[in-house]
């Protein structure tokens, strides 16, 4: 069995999914390494898992979520400062050989997650 890492994001204001939205994946461990960007697609879910297969192993990750981008692109009224910009998730993951699935659910003022199945 091989393990995989998948994410889908929502927006919480809208009650619909986030599409377009900018994903960085990092590897925090042994050091910070870059892995890739993506984007969601129109389902807010990222079109194949991050990782998957031997990619996934033991460590911690962060997702780096660009929520500021995302809502300005929507028309919403975000300052130049914002009170969220990049949302980053950092996540363990002790069995490589499960399925991490890492939501985000989304507003401009506020965020929440949970590991999902």
């Amino acid at each position: 069995m091989s393990g995989r890492l998948t994410t889908h994001v929502l927006d919480l204001a809208k009650g619909m999914p986030v599409k377009g939205l900018k994903i960085d994946l990092w590897k925090l461990e042994p050091e910070r390494s870059f892995i890739k960007s993506v984007n969601t697609n129109s389902d807010g879910r990222v079109d194949s898992p991050l990782l998957n297969d031997n990619q996934l192993t033991t460590g911690e990750y962060e997702l780096l979520f660009y929520v500021a981008d995302y809502f300005r692109s929507q028309g919403v009224d975000v300052p130049e400062l914002p009170f969220l910009d990049k949302v980053p998730l950092r996540f363990g993951v002790a069995d490589p050989d499960s399925h991490y699935h890492v939501p985000l659910l989304v507003a401009p003022g506020g965020y929440s997650t949970y590991r999902g199945s």
